[in-house]
């Protein structure tokens, strides 16, 4: 999965540039493509009629256990903390956090020790495994009133909406995007990739940018189960039949997703023994990958590298599909205080200054449906072409979640390294790992 890595520095944005219509592509992506048990945009556009249930007037201590602030935007995350409790100061904010890799199974041991925190953060791809064990709070019932749905997209806010019992808010999404080193190119003579570009476009200019013998590569995209589903949609396939109770993605469609990434590795693209221990981030600062495919959370880590660097959307094979990572505040079914978790969880999301300081600092965007909120992230250069960002959610499409998730994506990738390693090929790789993913749905 790609993750945010640390050491980011920081960049004010500034200016204003009018985003109405890129907004207007995330409100018309497809119910289905963001969230299969959604509700309808129109009824998630809809503001809650109820009247707000009151905050307790004795002083209240709500935890906030995340993972995506760390070390980066700890102070960030401190200043959304002070501007919430100088407007209710009966209510403190205890943050805590840990490392990504750390942060589930530390969750998973306080849920079962009876010790969860009042609210929390789950990526979508872990908030079903949750929702289905009856460990996250329902916030429309629990705190009538509090969370004002109308302010967020209806479809980010429609993702974390399990069987029809609203269980989160929309904190944050991002989006993947191809970035390319203009330098290399222009060495090379070869134009910049354009939104128009098809799997075969990136491959025939990664095959030209390759110089192997003096470390340089043309392209770079994980041999994963992120990637692979991605790809699958790219070529019109599907992760699991209609009513999902049985993976599809061993089909021709399959079988091209999982080619088009196996087959890079070691020719356009390095081997890991090719990388020397050296991640994949690091190359691409050095100016040894032509092009990267990774997410809007590495802007903030190029802005001082010496290549110049731009995006577009990645290229598609029969259609275009983008990555669609977005996170949840949720709050625990065992708060002692839902009404002061649910103020917490709605301005944590979506105040004008937690906008502010996510868009000043490149902390992923925020998921509010005002374009005057947002307007100022497309004038932030580098890169130039920040709007492909929005352009690419004209065809989001969110990662297959079941609730044995990691098991499942763990599945994937280690058949997909199989067919990278020779293993197996790559159809024997998907047939074997739909039969063990058809397995988890058991």
């Amino acid at each position: 999965m790609h993750l945010p890595t640390t050491s980011r520095p920081r960049r004010s944005a500034t200016g204003l540039v009018t985003a109405v219509a890129a907004l207007a592509l995330l409100a018309g992506c497809s119910p289905a493509a963001v969230a299969p048990s959604a509700t309808t945009a129109g009824d998630a556009a809809t503001p809650a009629a109820a009247t707000p249930a009151p905050v307790s007037t004795e002083p209240v201590t709500i935890e906030y256990f995340n993972f995506t602030a760390g070390a980066d935007h700890e102070d960030d995350l401190q200043g959304i903390i002070d501007a919430f409790e100088a407007e209710n100061p009966t209510i403190t904010i205890k943050a805590q956090n840990a490392p990504y890799d750390e942060y589930f199974t530390s969750l998973k041991t306080r849920i079962a020790g009876n010790t969860a925190p009042d609210t929390f953060e789950l990526n979508y791809e872990n908030f079903v495994s949750f929702a289905a064990s009856g460990a996250l709070l329902d916030l429309e019932a629990s705190a009538p009133g509090t969370i004002d749905k109308a302010v967020y997209f209806p479809k980010a806010y429609d993702a974390f909406n399990y069987k029809g019992v609203q269980l989160g808010v929309p904190e944050s999404f991002s989006v993947v995007v191809l970035i390319y080193n203009k330098d290399l190119f222009d060495k090379a003579g070869i134009a910049y990739p354009t939104a128009d570009w098809t799997w075969a476009d990136e491959a025939a200019a990664a095959t030209k940018l390759t110089d192997a013998a003096n470390g340089v590569f043309g392209e770079y995209q994980p041999v994963q189960f992120f990637e692979f589903y991605k790809s699958l949609a790219q070529s019109g396939g599907h992760f699991f039949n209609d009513d999902m109770t049985a993976a599809t993605f061993n089909n021709e469609a399959g079988i091209a997703a999982a080619t088009h990434l196996v087959e890079k590795v070691g020719t356009t693209m390095p081997t890991e023994a090719q990388m020397g221990g050296i991640g994949d981030d690091v190359l691409f600062q050095q100016g040894k990958i032509a092009m990267w495919h990774n997410g809007i959370w590495q802007f903030n880590n190029l802005l001082d590298i010496k290549s110049k660097w731009d995006v577009v959307v990645e290229p598609g094979n029969t259609q275009h599909a983008s990555h669609f990572f977005a996170n949840a505040a949720v709050a625990s079914a065992s708060t002692a205080h839902p009404v002061e978790a649910a103020k917490w969880l709605q301005y944590l999301s979506s105040s004008d200054i937690t906008v502010q300081t996510r868009l000043n600092n490149d902390w992923e965007l925020p998921a509010v449906s005002d374009p005057a909120l947002l307007a100022p992230y497309t004038s932030i250069t580098p890169p130039d072409n920040r709007q492909a960002v929005f352009d690419s959610l004209d065809a989001v499409v969110v990662p297959p979640v079941i609730e044995r998730q990691q098991e499942l994506q763990d599945t994937v990738t280690l058949y997909l390294q199989k067919a990278v390693q020779g293993e197996l090929s790559v159809k024997d790789a998907l047939d074997q790992a739909v039969e063990e993913v058809n397995a988890l749905l058991k």
